[in-house]
């Protein structure tokens, strides 16, 4: 089986994949240093508390937009279940073509992404990733990567609301019945989620015209992608998976064998 490792800047998602069903997931937080020794004893636990045995996973892929803490974790995989992951970067068999100034900038997620909703559901596509950061990437129908948008996550302009102002307080991120808010808390998530999702739609809406592909398709994915993705028409579908999809079918491009 695969272990599948996708490392973002707040959480650290894995997902164990056999042929192309997850047996298996479980996410781990980022910031908090650990050693490689922390990272094994975690991740061996988390598999066998899921019903997978560490000698079950054969082939281990990571995609990393965090570079400080790629030593301790790959240090992890190779003491602990003996195995030299795969780490997806530059030289990396995609599938698709980055048709940018400068490839060695668009971040390892934003590949994966783009990866799974060209090859599931075909081009051209626009991938709308709800991390921490939210972006935009645009890919044409020959598999081209030719566009990305970069905006700040819905989390972070949350946490700038209730860490920069004295009065305002840190509520949970959902969509209010109303975007005529009468209280405090209603007007900061009426501003967030609808903020969120007119940005969205206004994005998406441009990125088409100015590209010309207005029949591109909308995969959105991502934490919080769910909650816009079933208040616009703009996005067309939403996969909470899109990117353990991507770790599967790069894995599979590069060593020529199933998951």
């Amino acid at each position: 089986m695969l272990l599948a490792i996708d490392v973002g800047n707040t959480n650290i998602t894995c997902a164990v994949i056999c042929g192309e069903e997850t047996k298996a997931s479980f996410r781990l937080t980022t910031k908090q240093s650990r050693t490689s020794d922390e990272f094994g004893i975690v991740i061996c636990d988390l598999l066998e508390r899921r019903g997978v045995k560490q000698e079950e996973i054969t082939d281990v892929i990571i995609a990393s937009v965090v570079p400080g803490i790629m030593y301790s974790l790959t240090s992890a995989i190779i003491k602990y279940l003996d195995i030299t992951p795969m780490i997806v970067g530059e030289g990396t068999k995609s599938g698709i073509r980055i048709d940018t100034p400068n490839p060695k900038e668009i971040g390892a997620d934003r590949i994966v992404d783009a990866v799974a909703a060209y090859y599931l559901y075909g081009g051209p596509v626009i991938v709308v990733d709800f991390g921490t950061a939210t972006t935009y990437d645009l890919i044409t129908e020959n598999g081209a990567f030719t566009a990305g948008i970069t905006s700040p996550g819905i989390r972070i302009s949350a946490n700038a609301l209730w860490n920069d102002t004295a009065k305002l307080p840190e509520i949970e991120i959902e969509k209010p019945a109303t975007i005529l808010a009468k209280d405090t808390i209603t007007s900061m998530q009426a501003g967030l989620v609808y903020g969120c999702i007119g940005q969205t739609e206004y994005i998406i809406n441009k990125m088409k015209e100015e590209s010309g592909l207005t029949n591109a398709k909308v995969v959105a994915t991502g934490g919080l992608g769910k909650l816009i993705a079933d208040n616009t028409d703009s996005i067309d579908v939403y996969n909470q998976m899109l990117t353990m999809e991507g770790l599967r079918l790069i894995y599979e491009k590069t060593s020529g064998k199933k998951a």
